[in-house]
């Protein structure tokens, strides 16, 4: 039987600070994050989700699925107030899976590439807050589309929002347009992988 891997010490501090690099890096985190969404402790509950991905590969007595840190990641979102429709959280969540499959093998290059990539910009999705449908936002919409080379608003996908979540911002990404790549670029040897409607748990 093969033994159980452990993050060396070295391992687990670096990993964290890979899952850091990975979230600021992630539009829809980061936009909750600006706007308080929520509220004002918006910032704390995002370094609180850093603090919570690493303990959940540390200490955890079970296999990791991929489909429980999709729901680690979600439940974030959703404390912040913010529905992803863009299929972001299945990337972060590979990219993570990925990142501590790495560093239980001491390889630390994608990580290392996070470092040198971290000045760069991702592109960000369409945002639109389901609860405020007023003249500013549509304004503030049109200027965000304009800014991004889309002038067509009408393919942003939208979903039904339960009362219950009235006040709950969504995230989605037009059909025109391809998704954010996050952290990884191409050239980091990272994939993008799309969202999975009907996930299968794996290791």
């Amino acid at each position: 039987m093969e033994a159980e891997r452990k993050l060396s010490a070295e391992a687990g501090s670096i990993l964290q600070e890979g899952i850091g690099l990975v979230l600021s890096r992630w539009s829809a985190l980061q936009l909750a994050v600006e706007n308080e969404w929520g509220g004002r402790d918006s910032g704390r509950k995002a370094e609180q989700l850093i603090i919570d991905i690493f303990s959940w590969f540390s200490h955890s007595k079970e296999p990791l699925y991929i489909d429980d840190l999709e729901d680690v990641l979600n439940e974030a979102m959703l404390s912040l107030n913010t529905m992803t429709e863009d299929g972001s959280i299945e990337e972060v969540a590979e990219k993570l899976m990925i990142m501590h499959e790495e560093c239980l093998d001491c390889n630390f290059k994608s990580i290392e590439s996070l470092r040198e990539a971290n000045h760069r910009r991702v592109a960000v999705p369409h945002v639109r807050e389901v609860a405020n449908d007023d003249d500013d936002s549509d304004e503030e919409n049109d200027d965000r589309d304009h800014c991004m080379g889309n002038d067509d608003s009408s393919n942003m996908m939208m979903v039904d929002t339960p009362e219950s979540h009235s006040n709950v911002n969504v995230v989605s990404m037009s059909d025109s347009e391809p998704k954010p790549k996050l952290a990884a670029e191409a050239e980091d040897g990272w994939e993008v992988v799309g969202p999975r409607r009907h996930k299968g748990r794996r290791n």
